[in-house]
């Protein structure tokens, strides 16, 4: 099957991505190896901040409500692929796929990769403990299934993610025993912090895990303070009561594929690791294969969303397509992805892309 444009990851740049191209007149194929479209969206129950442009005071499930009623506007020329994993991509735009046991080739003229990012693990003695969760299994059990993941809850890490998903389990019901926090500052929004810490949540600072203690799960957790060098401090270790421990240390970019198809991939830590290199268009380093969202740097939602229309028209103008007033569009598009990237939060993402060399 040969589409004009595949877009591999129906996250929040994959959809955006696919409304912009299918508003153009493009054809698209969507794939994603999850069950439903939406990514993060999926699991995302509370409200975005930003302007309205940007969804503000929306939630996450609400938004992907949104992109999705857009693209039922296009059923001629939308075909959706999801429960499929892509195991293979190769320079002649070729695309290969496994579903429901099944392995099959798809080609197209352009291809955008919107595969988000994985969670990244912590290292500490007994980690692979059942009761031991990423923060996005958490959310995913409790938002998308509606399953507890347990009754005592430390979370470990004081990003957006951590801060949210600990909000999160307190309204479902759960008893988050406190928050540990290698750094001695909070890296989230403090407003997610004072929201937990007003509720009755520890906040450890310079603190992380020594050891996971139980037999056949979780029963117990060892924390200890850090050290200047990361170091943890003989003599500091708490146990606490607990049953799960929630680890959200942060994202990575998902860039296998683009690695096999050959395109260049550096690493820069500000954006989360292994990244492409990318132009001003969102293309990468090989002809007609873009990039957009986590996987080229992890940002907010709100921001895959705005790199994702941004694609979506440099592709659709790549391809050959005439897009009305594209330069003022793109031009507004960028500014208001510089205006989300501004303030203190947003100064490491200005300094992963001004490594890149290049102005997204």
């Amino acid at each position: 099957m040969h589409k004009e444009v595949i877009i591999i990851g129906a996250g929040p740049a994959g959809l955006t991505a696919a409304s912009q191209l299918l508003k153009i007149g493009v054809e698209v194929m969507l794939i994603d190896r999850n069950d439903l479209v939406g990514g993060q969206l999926t699991k995302q129950t509370h409200m975005f901040f930003g302007s309205e442009k940007q969804h503000a005071s929306k939630r996450g499930i609400d938004i992907l409500t949104m992109l999705d009623e857009k693209l039922k506007q296009y059923p001629n020329k939308l075909t959706v692929f999801t429960q499929t994993t892509v195991v293979g991509l190769y320079n002649d735009k070729v695309v290969t796929c496994i579903k429901d046991d099944r392995y099959f080739k798809l080609s197209a003229d352009a291809i955008i990769i919107a595969t988000g990012a994985s969670e990244k693990s912590l290292p500490f003695e007994n980690n692979d403990l059942p009761g031991v969760y990423a923060a996005g299994a958490v959310q995913t059990l409790m938002n998308v299934y509606g399953v507890k993941p347990g009754h005592k809850v430390l979370m470990v890490g004081s990003g957006n993610i951590g801060l949210i998903v600990s909000y999160q389990l307190m309204q479902a019901g759960v008893h988050v025993v406190g928050l540990v926090e290698a750094a001695d500052h909070i890296s989230g929004y403090l407003v997610h912090a004072s929201k937990i810490k007003r509720l009755g949540v520890d906040l450890w600072m310079n603190t992380s895990v020594k050891k996971a203690i139980g037999v056949d799960s979780v029963e117990a957790v060892e924390i200890w303070q850090l050290d200047d060098q990361w170091q943890g401090i003989p003599g500091t270790e708490k146990q606490l009561e607990v049953d799960t421990i929630c680890i959200a240390v942060g994202l990575a970019p998902l860039t296998e594929l683009l690695q096999q198809i050959g395109a260049e991939v550096v690493y820069i830590r500000e954006l989360g690791g292994n990244v492409p290199r990318v132009n001003k268009h969102y293309e990468t380093s090989i002809n007609n294969v873009f990039a957009c969202g986590d996987v080229t740097g992890i940002e907010e939602a709100s921001s895959a969303m705005i790199a994702g229309e941004i694609t979506g028209i440099e592709t659709a103008l790549k391809l050959g397509y005439h897009v009305p007033n594209h330069t003022a569009k793109l031009t507004q598009l960028h500014c208001d992805l510089d205006t989300l990237r501004q303030g203190p939060h947003g100064s490491k993402i200005r300094q992963g892309i001004a490594k890149l060399g290049v102005q997204l």
